[in-house]
């Protein structure tokens, strides 16, 4: 996978501190933050939910304000229904200002999978975490162009992103675009298994996440596309596209024929609201 340069993060100064004094995060590998690797612990995920979670407690230190407390219950493999039943009611129970629902994608890659059914899930959900009073985050999928491993899944991501929407504006609640910011989907983005982001890719979803939740990104550039990569021979095409199948396809088709999950026996990273300490 071809290299990423980006321009730094910024260090953003606000009068007016975000509003959130905790939030915590719920769903997949997605919000777990699989394939970035935290810069202080070599065996633990980072990724794009605990990237916002520190920028708003920067933010919020920075304008005098105590730092945001975070948790994080999000645990790869994880089908929609799950999430919901095992995550919402520990997450809500910590009373969070804010939530993000984020699923929906592991059962988009099954093909029979009923997208109103999960989405009536997912409706559901954020009717529960919105009556608490708490403010919620949802998420797009990213749209590739009807190309690539997921061309297949193109036309329910779609309708699934549409139910996102109306959910969003039936019940209040914020909007991180994936599908909308078509930079995303450059492949230098995502790591070598085609469905998880690069820790460059992480960074500008966080972004994406501050700017739904109405605030300004950390780069001001996250949204642009990067320089047209060179386009590679057709034979190293298909060998990347052989390792692809052996290393990542196989081992996928062989738990879903075993009934089993890349995250059966894992636990949240961060199980309780604590203090970011940056």
């Amino acid at each position: 996978m071809a290299s990423v340069t980006e321009t730094p993060e910024l260090t953003s100064q606000h009068a007016n501190p975000p509003k959130w004094e905790s939030y915590v995060a719920i769903g997949d590998s997605f919000s777990e933050g699989l394939w970035d690797i935290s810069p202080n612990d070599p065996d633990q995920c980072r990724g794009w939910a605990d990237m916002l979670a520190m920028t708003l407690s920067a933010r919020r230190v920075a304008a005098g304000e105590t730092p945001l407390r975070y948790a994080n219950l999000a645990i790869r493999g994880r089908l929609l229904r799950p999430i919901i039943d095992e995550q919402l009611q520990p997450a809500l129970d910590m009373q969070p200002d804010l939530i993000s629902i984020i699923g929906g994608g592991n059962d988009i890659l099954r093909p029979n999978t009923d997208v109103d059914r999960i989405a009536a899930h997912l409706d559901h959900a954020v009717a529960k975490a919105r009556a608490t009073g708490a403010d919620v985050l949802l998420a797009t999928g990213t749209d590739f162009g009807g190309t690539g491993s997921l061309a297949l899944t193109r036309s329910r991501i779609g309708l699934y992103n549409a139910h996102i929407f109306s959910i969003a504006h039936r019940r209040g609640a914020y909007v991180l675009d994936m599908w909308g910011h078509r930079a995303i989907a450059d492949s230098r983005f995502w790591a070598d298994d085609r469905i998880h982001l690069t820790t460059q890719g992480h960074r500008r979803v966080a972004d994406m996440g501050l700017v739904g939740l109405g605030l300004r990104p950390e780069n001001p550039r996250f949204a642009e596309p990067l320089e047209k990569a060179p386009d590679l021979p057709l034979r190293e095409r298909s060998r990347e596209s052989l390792d692809w199948a052996k290393v990542h396809v196989g081992p996928w088709i062989k738990r879903r024929l075993t009934g089993t999950s890349s995250g059966d026996s894992r636990v949240a990273k961060y199980p309780t609201l604590e203090e970011i300490v940056q």
